[in-house]
């Protein structure tokens, strides 16, 4: 048990950025209470800590959210740049955009419980044919099913879109360099 003290001491010297005060103060926390023999509570910073750098990790998705085209607008939702360990882990990024077809959503979500189901779907382009129609954005495969669009890249990030007008989330979604996508967090 005595090994994880310079794991922690060795993490707390890595160079952070500025907001990540509270991840260095909690895994500090953790240290104290492991040296003092209260487990639960270093197990809790801990917890703590790993919230906070899921949703320090979380912010950076929200980087591939393309820009609004002209005539269109972007707004980043709140709960964008989130984790999502209400549903098994995983962290998501979604923006709305609104112009003069409509309006939609794209979500990116990655790492998450669902997304890995989904993949065994949308990683097979005859089980897509199957579901749905193939639209090919950029070289990457994504079932349309109704007013959605859903692609896996890299078999861990999925791309999401929903709404009104497929031709408007088509070119949206063709500004998304997939290939620096599929390495997120990597």
């Amino acid at each position: 048990m005595r090994a994880l003290t310079p794991i922690l001491a060795a993490a707390l010297a890595l160079p952070l950025p500025a907001a990540a005060d509270d991840i260095t103060d909690a895994l500090s926390a953790a240290i104290e209470a492991y040296e003092a023999g209260e487990i639960a509570d270093a197990l809790d910073e801990m917890a703590y800590a790993e919230q906070l750098l899921n949703a320090l990790q979380a912010e950076g998705l929200t980087v591939y959210l393309p820009e609004a085209l002209d005539g269109w607008t972007r707004e980043i939702g709140d709960g964008a740049g989130t984790a999502m360990g209400f549903i098994g882990g995983g962290i998501a990024a979604e923006a709305e955009y609104t112009g003069p077809a409509g309006s939609f959503t794209i979500t990116l979500m990655a790492d998450n419980p669902m997304v890995m189901q989904m993949g065994a779907m949308l990683g097979n382009r005859a089980m897509m044919a199957m579901i749905g129609e193939i639209v090919r954005v950029n070289r990457e495969n994504f079932l349309r099913q109704d007013r959605d669009l859903s692609g896996l890249i890299g078999g861990r990030v999925l791309v999401q879109a929903s709404g009104d007008d497929t031709d408007a989330m088509v070119a949206h979604l063709e500004q998304i360099d997939f290939s620096e996508l599929e390495t997120f967090g990597q």
